[in-house]
Order: structure tokens, then C-alpha cells, then sequence
């Protein structure tokens, strides 16, 4: 699996239970601060459409699943333990946690659109969630800084490029480095002073990017100035809705698919009944809980990836044993028929002679320009 994205912010924001609602793994849920204290991992999976409804013949998934010509594609997801201002200082646990994220895509960040605790995450009134973001943003720059000045000596007085190596790690690329280099004007060889740093290490903060999850919007207050600002990277949520209704469909008492606007009850208690026209009337208003979307829009927005189906017969779209549709894999936009031979096998790629669109059966090269859906033979020497 090579898609990860983390979910970060402060303690008692909810990350758990979005976490808990999108992965259905039991991760530690408890109204105080610093309830996750190793990183929980588990899987979620986006929804997109399968192309085996268009042939009337049912895919035989090996890396996901399909439930009514629905692709389930699986994403790798991390709770890491809640940040608190001036982490980088040393105040709660530290920078250590986002250790855990080097390797993560992008990032959903939990906030509190209740404003019922503070940035601490400690019980309070009236807190503005924007201040949560703003404070995330502060300390992801200050660990990024801490990383080049531990290193600095061993770097100082060489080439930018001496860069590359110490945020590899990260996901950073070399094109990454450089852009950042030249548009804060900085001097080609690593002689720049500590604010030039600093300023280098907000703009590799910026590489990761964040999607904003405005949670508990089932009583949201003062969030103006979070919709405002953060415009276009917010999405609202209600993780503990979605994860009494997952939790119910487990146990039988409703059909529901995640994502789904809506519920039906099958064998619910009064008790649960009562609970679930909650929730129900929640999701009238807002059209769901906005878990399943928030994962969606991190992975189809914010990273921008589309889905590709290899197959080795354009006729069956099957590979070699007629398994139909046996693999999809998310590819960023604007990726090449040559880049989903790089993902397929890397002998694909060295060997590569052309490919086959395998709706329209039209011979493409490797530049083509993967569509989201696109299913494809790949012909390699």
C-alpha cells in the first residue's frame, strides 16, 4: 500500500474517533488529553466507481473490494498523539510523534468546531478552532527546523543539494528543495543564517499538505473565522455519528453504507431508535456525517490522485487467469501511461512500448494522460 495520510491536532479533538470511524480499529477514545500515546495504524478506504458495471461482469478485486459497483480502495491511516502549543519547546509530548508522519501524504488535521476545549485540549468555552491550525502550522515548521539545525554543520557551506538527503525520508523531493530555494531568494550554498532557515523550513512544512476536518459539527460554534480563512480546506464532520452508525451496521441494527446520506433502521432497540434520530436528523441537514468525505476529499482534492486499472487482456479487462479488474492503483493527476508501468513493474517501464486504452481499444504512448478510471494494457518488450 503506498498511499498513507495521518490525522494530527491537539488532544480531545476527536482524532480517535474519526480514526475509530474510519477504520472500524479500536483505538483509545476517552474525553482527556493525551489518549493516544503510540500511533494507532489501521486501513480506510476510499469509494469510486468499478468499471466491471459497464461490461456486466463481476470484478475479482486481489488489493480491494467491491460492493454494488462500488471500488473500496484502501488508504493507510495513523492517529498520532495530540500536539499542544510550543511542542517544539518541549510542552506536552513534544515534536517526537510527528516522527510517526515522515512517511504520510498529506495530513487531516482534527479540530474542535464545538470550541469546548482549548488548545490544550482542556475543557473550555467559546475557543476558536481556526487558532488550532494556526498553532499545527507553527509547530510542523519548528519540528522541519529542528531536523536542518541538528544537522546543519554536516551540511554548512555545501551545495543545496546537500539537502535532498536529509528530507528524503520525509517524501520531500529534490524538485521540492530547490523550488523552496529559489523563492525565498536563498543563496546556493548552505551559508544562511538561522531566519533564513527557519523561513526555509516553513516552506517544506507547506510540501505536506493539510485538509482541515471541522469536527463535532453537531454543535459548532464560532467558526466563522475558520470557514473564512481556511476557505477550500475545510470539510465538517460528525466522527461520532459516523462511528455509532458503523458500530450499529456491525451489529446488524441498521443498514448502512459509509459515506451514505442515509440509514435504515433493521433490528434497532428504542434506545438505539432514539439515539439514531439524532443522527438522522443530522444527516438531513448536512447530507451525511462527513467522515467518509473528509478521507475522500484529502485523497481526491487535496492530493489530487486517480484510479487506474491495469489488465493484461483489453477485450476482458482481465489479467491472465481471467480475474476481471484484479487491480486499481491512485496515481496523482497528470500522470503518464509510462508512470503506471513505473507502478505496475519496473521492467514494465524499462521495456515499455506503448499501452491500450481498454474502453475505446486505442494504442496509446507513454506520454498519455491517465484519466480518473482508466483501464489499460500495458505492452512491454
Amino acid at each position: 500500500m503506498s498511499i498513507s495520510i495521518g490525522v494530527v491536532g491537539k488532544p480531545n479533538a476527536g482524532k480517535s474517533t474519526l480514526f475509530s470511524a474510519l477504520t472500524m480499529a479500536d483505538a483509545k477514545i476517552a474525553p482527556f488529553p493525551f489518549t493516544t500515546i503510540e500511533p494507532n495504524r489501521a486501513v480506510a478506504y476510499i469509494r469510486k466507481p468499478c468499471p466491471h458495471t459497464e461490461i456486466g461482469k463481476q470484478c475479482t478485486p486481489r488489493d480491494s473490494s467491491c460492493v454494488q459497483g462500488t471500488r473500496f480502495i484502501p488508504i493507510q491511516i495513523t492517529d498520532v498523539a495530540g500536539l499542544v502549543p510550543d511542542a517544539h519547546l518541549g510542552r506536552g509530548l513534544g515534536l517526537q510523534f510527528l516522527d510517526d508522519i515522515r512517511q504520510a501524504d498529506a495530513l487531516i488535521q482534527v479540530v474542535d468546531a464545538s470550541g469546548r476545549t482549548d488548545l490544550e485540549g482542556n475543557p473550555s468555552e467559546g475557543s476558536d478552532p481556526s487558532l488550532e491550525v494556526e498553532f499545527l502550522e507553527k509547530e510542523m515548521t519548528h519540528w522541519i527546523a529542528g531536523i536542518l539545525e541538528r544537522n546543519w554543520n554536516k551540511v554548512s557551506g555545501r551545495p543545496a543539494s546537500a539537502l535532498y538527503d536529509l528530507f528524503s525520508s520525509m517524501k520531500i523531493g529534490h524538485a521540492h528543495v530547490e523550488a523552496a530555494v529559489r523563492k525565498l531568494g536563498l543563496a546556493e550554498t548552505l551559508n544562511w543564517k538561522q531566519e533564513e532557515r527557519l523561513a526555509f523550513a516553513d516552506e517544506m512544512r507547506k510540501v505536506k499538505p493539510v485538509l482541515v476536518a471541522a469536527n463535532k459539527w453537531d454543535s459548532a460554534s464560532g467558526t466563522k473565522r475558520l470557514m473564512e480563512r481556511y476557505a477550500g480546506r475545510v470539510v465538517k464532520c460528525a466522527s461520532a455519528y459516523e462511528l455509532a452508525l458503523r458500530k450499529a451496521a456491525k451489529a446488524g441494527a441498521i443498514e448502512y453504507t459509509p459515506g451514505a446520506g442515509e440509514f435504515k433502521i433493521a433490528n434497532a432497540t428504542e434506545e438505539q431508535r432514539r439515539a439514531l434520530s439524532t443522527i438522522d436528523a443530522y444527516m438531513k441537514v448536512n447530507g451525511s456525517t462527513g467522515v467518509q468525505q473528509v478521507l475522500e476529499q484529502v485523497v481526491n482534492g487535496t492530493l489530487g490522485l486517480v484510479a487506474v486499472y491495469p489488465v493484461e487482456d483489453e477485450h476482458k479487462w482481465s489479467d491472465r487467469k481471467g480475474n476481471v479488474l484484479p487491480n486499481v492503483f491512485l496515481l496523482p493527476k497528470g500522470s503518464t501511461a509510462l508512470q503506471v508501468a513505473e507502478r505496475v513493474h519496473t521492467d514494465l517501464a524499462k521495456n515499455f512500448i506503448s499501452a491500450v486504452d481498454a474502453r475505446r481499444k486505442l494504442r496509446i504512448g507513454k506520454d498519455y494522460i491517465i484519466n480518473d478510471g482508466d483501464i489499460m494494457r500495458i505492452i512491454s518488450g
